[in-house]
Parts: structure tokens; sequence; C-alpha cells
């Protein structure tokens, strides 16, 4: 698959993806790529979140890449558990990048509408990358999302919530998961050849 006939669809977290984020980096280097955009960035609602990703897939023609950080991978993760097969089927592949954990004790009271976090098994090949010193996850929680999920999942060392504030804001080794998710998705459409 040629990543010219992809679409990558930047899914952001609470708050939203400030210009100096890896997000908003990624999403002026990528081809093709364009952000979810969503209507309230500061309370976010689930069923809301939701729709407007759903919508932001079904407007594509080409396949489509979700590369999702914090509350947008469970805005993924809660999507794919009542999106329509054809949405489905658009979807080639999703990176989640530091999922956060809207059922600890410790969650922004803002974010538990989210909870409790779908664990059905994603119908696409996904990459979780979180860090072993995010405070909105701990390691056990991301891991057994990521298993539940069927996601790979990569562990990076001290790199907080892979956003501004832990100093990730080009974060150009992240291309790595990417890549290696997309090399994923071109194996398995191989196989289906």
């Amino acid at each position: 698959m040629r990543s010219a006939s992809i679409r990558y669809l930047i899914v952001p977290g609470w708050q939203g993806s400030p210009d100096n984020h890896w997000q908003s980096h990624w999403q002026r280097s990528l081809p093709n790529s364009v952000r979810v955009e969503q209507l309230d960035w500061l309370t976010p609602q689930r069923g809301d979140w939701v729709a407007a990703l759903d919508q932001a897939i079904v407007a594509e023609r080409s396949p489509v890449i979700l590369i999702a950080h914090s509350l947008g991978c469970i805005t993924v993760a809660h999507w794919a558990a009542q999106a329509s097969p054809s949405a489905l089927r658009q979807v080639h592949g999703a990176l989640l990048v530091a999922p956060a954990d809207v059922e600890r004790p410790t969650c922004a009271a803002a974010l538990r509408n989210f909870a409790p976090i779908s664990t059905q098994p994603l119908p696409f090949p996904s990459q979780v990358v979180s860090s072993d010193n995010d405070p909105a996850v701990s390691v056990p929680r991301a891991l057994a999302l990521a298993s539940a999920w069927g996601a790979e999942v990569g562990l990076l060392s001290n790199a907080g919530h892979i956003n501004v504030k832990s100093g990730h804001e080009r974060w150009e080794q992240g291309f790595a998961y990417l890549f290696r998710l997309q090399g994923r998705i071109d194996q398995q459409a191989l196989r289906r050849a």
C-alpha cells in the first residue's frame, strides 16, 4: 500500500493539540493528513467526539490510518465498538499514543464520561505507544488496554504523557512506530490478495 493513497486522520486528545505538539508537526509533515476537529475541546462529551470521528472517517474515500493521542485513543476504541461495518473497513490501522486511563481515580472530572473504556478488540492493526512514567496511565493498565485491543505495544522510558510538557514536540522517533504499523497493514493486505 502506498502512503500517497492513505489518508492520515490526526485524533487529538483533551484540549486539542497545540501548534508545537507532535501531532501538529506530523499533520504538517505527513502527506494527505487532516485533523479531526471537535466542537468542544475543553469539556469533551463521548458521544460528540465519537460522532465527529465517525463523520471524518465516513467522509474519506481513501483508506484511513488513525493517529490518536491520549483521550483520542479512547475515542477510537469507543468508535470502533459501535461503528458501521463500512466505516470500519475504511480504517486500515491506528497508532494509539499515550492512551489516557479515564477510569483512574485521579482522572479529571471532565473526562469521566468516557468511562468505561471499550475493551473490544480493534478490527484493524493497531500500535499502542505508552511511557513508563505517564501520569495519565500506569504501565499495567496501558499493557492491559493494548492486549484487549489486540494492539502491539511499545513502552518508552521516562517519556511522560508523550506531549509538549514532556518534551515531545516534533517526536520524530514516533514515525518508526507509524512505519512499523504501515508494514503490518501492507503484510495483511498481501495475505488477503
